[in-house]
């Protein structure tokens, strides 16, 4: 696709639903797991006005969180809310949502979803602040970690599983052009640390990586196009002069610390999960497993897959030699990879994506790092799975004991639904299927939010 088409990201499934509905009592195929005891929530891009096709980019609508509730062998409930912005207030003749706006940002957080130290949160990247939401997804406000976050937020947290402290690797756009900073939220809610981090350019640093030693930076060559940001669009284009690199900051150090090491030429929005090699002839070294792009909004410039498709890799970093090494895991198309959570950091052997493609056909991949095995969930024709969320098996004692949970879209008859499918067992077929009152268009990232981590209000 050229700069010059039309964006095919406002198009079938990728195309916005405008109304807000409530569901109970949802119809289940199937029987899901008693011990699922939680909402399921997925949050993405939903214009509420009709943005222009030519120069519309996927990234940048509205932000809409879906949620099916689930206890105790039951789907209680569907909900899609939009999520609060000076924007979505404004058009609806609303007064503005509470909560500090540092960067006087319009719009709300549509990339992420999930909840931490007992709330919900909506996130974006670029700066914007999270905002907090209800059991029921309705919006509370801005919330800057209880008024400890500085600055700006990201949508790509990790969640350290020993400490339960959030790290984060941020950038703003405009108002960061020569740094990132390096965001450590704690268990209760509130920032402990920051570190700001000089670049030489504003990257898209979509995401990061953490291991026991170490957060990565990704300063990758996705950079701001002043001509495009003057023009009102989406400021960031591909721009392979400015160097591939990724930065190892010790989890306390401060940024002169950071070992800077070249990397090839790519751009990857999502890593799987990274790791901190312990003994043997590769001690010191670190392990990034994560999606590849050979180019990024090149001559695709209103979204991510015109120029091509990630592939799953990993990298092996030396921080004494200053090298990379890679290693093609899987040249199939790859993205939105997940693990288990309870590894964040850690070395770990199982990982699973969604494999997005043109084609309304999207299967779930499961990998077995060990071993080389990959398995394909095939959820038919015309049917397109999302990110793959991973949710332990109590009692569970293997890492991959537990189930995968998403939403599927079926382009046959536009319907959608939430699938729980068997981690150990793809052969099972799904374990349980939601039917949804309404189309769950294509979104970003989700989490399951057990009601431990976050209860229902009495």
């Amino acid at each position: 696709m050229s700069s010059t088409d039309t964006s095919i990201y406002l198009n079938e499934n990728y195309g916005p639903v405008r109304e807000e509905v409530t569901a109970f009592d949802l119809q289940v195929v199937g029987e899901l797991p008693t011990e699922l005891n939680g909402r399921y929530l997925r949050n993405g891009p939903n214009p509420l006005s009709d943005p222009d096709p030519a120069t519309h980019h996927w990234f940048m609508g509205d932000g809409m969180v879906h949620g099916v509730r689930l206890r105790e062998g039951r789907a209680e409930w569907y909900r899609n809310r939009y999520v609060g912005s000076t924007t979505l207030q404004r058009t609806r003749g609303l007064p503005e949502i509470p909560g500090r706006n540092w960067n006087d940002s319009p719009g709300g957080p549509n990339t992420n979803v999930g909840g931490f130290a007992g709330t919900t949160w909506a996130m974006v990247e670029a700066g914007g602040c999270p905002v907090e939401l209800t059991y029921d997804l309705e919006t509370v406000g801005r919330n800057d970690f209880h008024g400890t976050l500085p600055g700006a937020f990201t949508a790509h947290p990790k969640v350290d599983p020993d400490t339960g402290e959030m790290h984060a690797m941020v950038y703003a756009w405009p108002q960061w052009m020569d740094h990132v900073q390096y965001v450590v939220v704690g268990a209760d809610g509130r920032v402990r640390r920051t570190v700001d981090l000089p670049l030489p350019g504003m990257t898209m640093l979509h995401d990061m990586s953490l291991t026991q030693r170490y957060a990565v930076v990704y300063d990758l060559p996705v950079t701001v196009d002043f001509d495009l940001a003057f023009a009102g669009r989406f400021p960031f284009r591909w721009n392979p002069g400015y160097g591939s690199r990724l930065g190892l900051l010790p989890r306390e150090g401060a940024a002169e610390d950071t070992v800077w090491v070249d990397a090839p030429i790519c751009y990857s929005y999502h890593p799987m999960n990274a790791y901190d090699v312990v003994g043997g002839p590769d001690d010191g070294k670190v392990i990034i497993d994560l999606c590849v792009y050979d180019r990024m909004f090149d001559s695709d410039i209103l979204g991510p897959f015109g120029d091509g498709f990630a592939r799953l890799e990993r990298w092996t970093v030396d921080p004494v030699a200053r090298t990379v090494s890679t290693v093609v895991i899987d040249d199939a198309r790859s993205e939105f990879p997940r693990h288990r959570g309870s590894l964040t950091a850690k070395p770990y052997r199982y990982g699973y994506c969604a494999s997005p493609s043109l084609d309304p056909t999207w299967p779930t991949f499961k990998y077995d790092l060990v071993t080389g095995e990959k398995q394909v969930f095939d959820h038919g024709p015309g049917r397109s799975a999302g990110e793959p969320v991973f949710v332990g098996r109590q009692g569970g004692t293997a890492e991959d004991d537990g189930w995968l949970i998403t939403f599927v879209h079926d382009a046959t008859d536009a319907s959608a639904e939430l699938v729980v499918i068997d981690a150990q067992d793809f052969a099972r077929g799904y374990v349980a299927q939601v039917r949804l009152p309404q189309r769950v268009p294509y979104g970003f990232h989700g989490n399951w939010v057990s009601d431990r981590s976050v209860p229902e209000p009495a």
